[in-house]
């Protein structure tokens, strides 16, 4: 039936402006999202719960336009083979593999390898379901993983990782190829699992922000708002006005840092040491007057429930608002450098193509998206304070190419110069934070924030004691880790580093 169907019987859900919820059985699971599909929503994320009474509960966001929808389908029974849906959403294969490994709960379409678990415990073991494992299952030894092989006259596998020559995260790439080109790339990630959605619920929904901060430390602003987010909304609290502009003013240098730090590591990778030299010491200036402003050089413990943990005086803004001005005078200055570099050129162009068709079928998201014609920014689509009167603009391409990708990120630098200054000059008088208290046991937020690489989302439930009952976070990252896999695809296996650095998705924010 249509999606508006569905809709009649949502209410609005607390958090983020845009968001409805709406409780199904799970036999209607598949059958709403084959409706969302057709109507052209996209998968945001989907994990296991168990509330209070014990029930279990298979729980999944989609986004549509201007709106969101977060669903509940109750799992009557314990162990049942649950309808999968990654034909309709290419990104719920690795999203049902982690739900199985961390929940028990199996899928009918689902690769029955683990994706998580590496042998770290035994298949039996729920982590976020079970409270103990036994201490004889612990050691197990993991079985062997089964690559998908690619056989033919001239093919042979490279296997890269898991552990690399920088000093990086570990994931393992596994490329069969003809000389140089790629015939075909997999990944396997899981090596940085931390136990983090475990970890909340040990903690108090008034601290767990600080957790969420640290989820990814180069998203650390878009987590701790996204949590924040889903807490007030639970708990009826509406933050001050300085405090929103305050938060939208962390998230933008946040996002110029990033953005700052790849066109540098990009530039190097194409054998231009020139622009990591420039955007390095651009990034570091930026960190600086961080530092000097929220007392941090990444600003991990700025957003906290209720507002702010302190506001800027007059000098701090001056030196933000003289540190971006001469950023943006640089970043103008090398955009056309860059741009009429041959040899830069020559590498980015129609390196890691990702064209339109194939980044709205496998759901790619972020600015990687928009580089592929997904003209998707939630600051625009479904904006929060202040972001519906900052009115910032998309940077979208249509190639999908490296090029692209990083136009993109010179775009919405640019962008982001000239929002924070907008913010400076009109950052509201007045408190920076409002008390607020425990939600009540039982009660669901949900917090959606368009961070740097692209849509972060905080899915929270409290406990009567004042506790977490469960928190999941999602990186944008599990959508994007996919589609690097295509992008790779009769590219030579020296452009791998490049291409995968002009996504540069999150392995800890993936592997929580």
């Amino acid at each position: 039936m249509p999606l508006r169907t569905w809709l009649s019987r949502a209410q609005p859900q607390a958090g983020a402006p845009g968001l409805e919820s709406i409780a199904i059985s799970i036999n209607e699971w598949r059958a709403l999202a084959q409706d969302a599909a057709a109507a052209g929503y996209r998968l945001l994320t989907v994990w296991a719960s168990t509330n209070l009474q014990g029930t279990t509960f298979l729980r999944s966001a989609f986004l549509g336009p201007h709106t969101g929808v977060l669903v509940s389908a109750e799992c009557e029974t314990p162990g049942t083979v649950i309808p999968g849906i990654s034909d309709l959403f290419p990104a719920a294969s690795r999203m049902q593999r982690a739900i199985t490994d961390l929940s028990g709960l199996r899928f009918a379409d689902s690769d029955a390898r683990p994706w998580l678990r590496h042998g770290a415990w035994s298949p039996q073991f729920r982590p976020l379901v079970d409270a103990t494992q036994p201490l004889e299952a612990a050691a197990e030894r993991p079985a062997e993983y089964e690559f998908v092989k690619v056989i033919g006259e001239g093919v042979h596998e490279i296997p890269v990782g898991p552990v690399h020559a920088g000093t990086i995260e570990p994931g393992h790439f596994r490329f069969s190829v003809v000389g140089e080109k790629v015939l075909r790339l997999e990944e396997r990630l899981g090596y940085a699992h931390k136990g983090i959605e475990r970890r909340f619920t040990d903690l108090p929904i008034l601290e767990g922000h600080r957790l969420a901060a640290r989820v990814c430390g180069d998203s650390t602003v878009a987590f701790s708002w996204a949590y924040c987010q889903a807490l007030e909304g639970m708990s009826g609290v509406r933050i001050p006005p300085r405090a929103q502009w305050l938060r939208a003013l962390a998230l933008e240098l946040e996002r110029i840092a990033n953005h700052l730090g790849d066109l540098g590591a990009l530039g190097n990778d194409a054998g231009f040491g020139f622009g990591l030299a420039q955007f390095s010491r651009l990034k570091e200036k930026l960190l600086r007057v961080n530092q000097g402003a929220f007392g941090a050089r990444y600003i991990n413990s700025f957003v906290v429930p209720g507002g702010t943990q302190s506001s800027i005086g007059p000098l701090d803004a001056s030196n933000i608002r003289e540190c971006v001005g001469s950023l943006l005078h640089e970043i103008l200055t090398l955009q056309e450098i860059y741009a009429e570099h041959e040899g830069l050129r020559d590498r980015f162009n129609g390196a890691g193509t990702v064209l339109p068709t194939l980044a709205t079928r496998l759901g790619l998201t972020g600015l990687a998206g928009r580089a592929s014609g997904q003209a998707v920014d939630l600051r625009v689509d479904q904006p929060c304070e202040p972001y519906a009167t900052l009115v910032p603009i998309k940077a979208v391409r249509q190639e999908g190419d490296v090029a692209a990708r990083v136009a993109v990120r010179f775009e919405e630098a640019i962008e982001s110069c000239r929002l924070v200054e907008r913010i400076l000059e009109t950052l509201p008088a007045g408190a920076h934070s409002a008390v607020i208290g425990a939600p009540a046991g039982g009660s669901i937020g949900a917090g959606l924030i368009e961070g740097w690489r692209g849509t972060v989302f905080v899915a929270l439930e409290a406990a009567p004691d004042g506790g977490i009952r469960r928190c999941h976070p999602h990186d944008p990252s599990w959508q994007n880790w996919p589609v690097i896999e295509h992008a790779a695809i009769d590219n030579i296996v020296p452009d791998f580093p490049l291409i995968n650095k002009s996504f540069n998705l999150a392995y800890s924010g993936h592997d929580l």
